[in-house]
């Protein structure tokens, strides 16, 4: 029994000393700072765990960044090879006449009998030239094995494009030559977009697919997708942000090394596009005060108590009054706004080397040509948002087509003339036929006279 009571008296001080030991202030201190350290290594860990994972973020982005720096510059070196191997550019690489591909040997002599080296005045600028089919050949070659696996390369459409650019840069240099005016108008490097790290060099001509190289230049701009397809700025406020507008002799410099390119519209087509936009109804706040100001000097006054004034005249200028409008600015020698300008004054095509002359009649084929060519497949194809492609990619075009004819027959023969003479330089450059027009204005005439 004493052993017994002796033990749960034992038993009884151990519990009491391992009560107190947990309620002594010191122990409690020391158990509230091992929490502590477990949350604090909890929190490190975590933290470790954050950053490691951010480097592994950034590294994938920097190899994409390499992966597709290289494609391109790999791509760079092709081209400059090919170009080297084909004939030496002229002086410097910058200033140079066109290039002497297949289809321009025949007018060797004819352009060594108009002096062309002799002087930078009457010299294009740009020195991409080379052998667009040898050239083409090759760069098409290096790029077959495109990064992007949405668009698949066909050799037969790269074919029919490089034979038609080839043809347009023929026609155009032709035509310069022809009218005696190249490097008479000096080059406009005000409306030159230039990536120099992407190698491409674009004059931006409005209402030619301008919205849609304004949306991929953003792109190559470093702007994010989702901001671009959300945000209201004005996408050519912030290209410039991006692609500052260069100098007469940064634009000499960059044509060196960069793939040159314009896109070109159907003059007429053009026209009736900038008025539907800009003009007609005076919906454009920026145009009214224009609008106003051509319907103030070339409406015609009616009798007065005529009640058909509302019945024949619209809110803003008509087009017969848009285009007197221009044919009197012209003669007075106004400079044109940017939306009808004149791509030969505008551009300038016959001062500068184009590497590539783009079509809106063509223009997916031709875009994806001239991206194939850049090497940047995996940055810009298949990136137009399907929510904004209508407005960016002017797909408007093929109903301003069709109703251009139905605008031209509210004109006359003789301001049709005089609109020409304005534009006919354009129609001969590009290629495009301007005496249909008489057709549709002579129509005009005979249902006149039949009424």
């Amino acid at each position: 029994m004493a052993s017994h009571g002796q033990q749960q008296k034992s038993y009884q001080q151990h519990h009491q000393n391992h009560h107190h030991r947990q309620h002594h202030p010191q122990h409690q201190k020391k158990r509230k700072m091992n929490l502590m350290s477990i949350k604090l290594n909890r929190r490190r860990f975590y933290l470790c765990l954050k950053v490691m994972l951010l480097f592994v973020v950034f590294g994938l982005y920097f190899v994409l960044l390499l992966r597709e720096s290289m494609t391109a510059f790999s791509s760079n070196r092709i081209k400059t090879g090919v170009r080297n191997e084909v004939h030496k550019p002229a002086a410097e690489g910058r200033l140079a006449r066109p290039a002497k591909s297949a289809l321009h040997h025949k007018h060797h002599n004819h352009w060594t009998a108009m002096g062309q080296h002799n002087s930078i005045a009457k010299d294009p600028i740009g020195g991409v030239d080379g052998d667009q089919k040898q050239s083409a050949a090759a760069l098409a070659a290096a790029n077959h094995s495109t990064l992007n696996p949405v668009y698949e390369y066909s050799e037969e459409l790269n074919a029919a494009a490089e034979a038609d650019f080839n043809e347009r840069r023929s026609v155009l240099w032709n035509v310069c030559a022809d009218h005696r005016i190249i490097g008479k108008y000096p080059p406009n490097a005000w409306e030159f977009f230039i990536s120099p790290g992407h190698g491409l060099a674009w004059c931006n001509i409005f209402k030619a697919a301008s919205s849609t190289w304004m949306y991929y230049f953003n792109i190559l701009g470093g702007y994010d997708l989702r901001f671009l397809q959300r945000t209201r700025s004005s996408p050519i406020d912030l290209a410039r942000k991006r692609f500052p507008r260069p100098s007469t002799a940064e634009l000499n410099d960059y044509l060196s090394n960069t793939i040159s390119f314009l896109i070109v519209r159907e003059p007429f087509e053009r026209l009736v596009s900038a008025y539907r936009n800009k003009l007609e109804g005076c919906r454009n706040k920026y145009y009214k005060l224009l609008g106003e100001q051509i319907v103030k000097r070339f409406r015609k006054k009616l009798k007065e108590g005529s009640k058909s004034v509302s019945r024949k005249y619209p809110k803003g200028p008509t087009f017969r009054e848009f285009l007197e409008f221009l044919v009197s600015h012209y003669k007075s020698g106004g400079r044109f706004d940017e939306h009808w300008s004149p791509v030969y004054s505008f551009c300038t095509p016959c001062s500068i080397n184009f590497t590539l002359i783009a079509k809106v009649e063509t223009f997916q084929r031709d875009s994806e040509y001239i991206i194939r060519q850049a090497g940047l497949e995996t940055l810009l194809l298949n990136k137009l948002p399907r929510s904004r492609l209508r407005s960016i990619t002017n797909r408007a075009a093929s109903n301003t087509r069709n109703l251009t004819p139905r605008y031209f027959s509210q004109i006359d023969e003789r301001l049709l003339t005089e609109v020409l003479e304005i534009y006919q330089l354009d129609f001969e450059l590009f290629g495009y036929n301007s005496t249909k027009y008489y057709s549709y204005v002579q129509d005009a005439i005979e249902e006149a006279q039949q009424r």
